[in-house]
């Protein structure tokens, strides 16, 4: 997420293949669609983001890249806070990690998280990046709305 159309446009239903009845934001944002795609979706009240690790998010050491994690954590904040941006553009103004485990290519690579507060402009979210319940990444970040001349953008 970089502040583009994704929450304006809203996300996009997969219908069919391996990522039937998840959520994504592709063909909206460059980078990730250069990424990715990366998908989420809700189940019972909470978010839930994934991804397939492939060859070209691994290192030279042939595991996951950490700008790749990164990256997912990114799309992640904005997935989980969902709910709460309520179609209003956002940009991330702070993003933490601490990388605690790897991921290998083919690896499904989930997140969760949680909304820790949400006011105003500002949506405080943490989370983990996990692969076959091992823990890879927490993280925690800050969304600012973007406001306009208009109101919410």
């Amino acid at each position: 997420m970089d502040g583009g159309n994704e929450i304006v446009s809203g996300p996009r239903l997969i219908e069919d293949g391996e990522w039937a009845g998840w959520r994504t934001w592709a063909g909206l944002d460059p980078f990730e669609d250069q990424t990715g795609p990366f998908y989420f979706r809700e189940e019972d009240g909470k978010v839930r983001c994934a991804f397939r690790a492939e060859p070209r998010h691994m290192n030279g050491g042939g595991f996951m890249h950490g700008g790749c994690m990164l990256t997912f954590a990114d799309f992640s904040l904005f997935a989980i806070a969902w709910r709460e941006l309520d179609n209003a553009k956002a940009v991330t103004v702070s993003l933490n990690g601490d990388f605690v485990g790897p991921a290998k290519s083919g690896d499904l690579v989930e997140a969760t998280g949680e909304v820790v507060r949400a006011g105003g402009s500002m949506i405080f979210v943490r989370g983990l990046l996990s692969t076959g319940g091992q823990p890879m990444l927490t993280f925690s970040g800050v969304i600012k709305k973007i406001w306009t001349m208009g109101g919410p953008a």
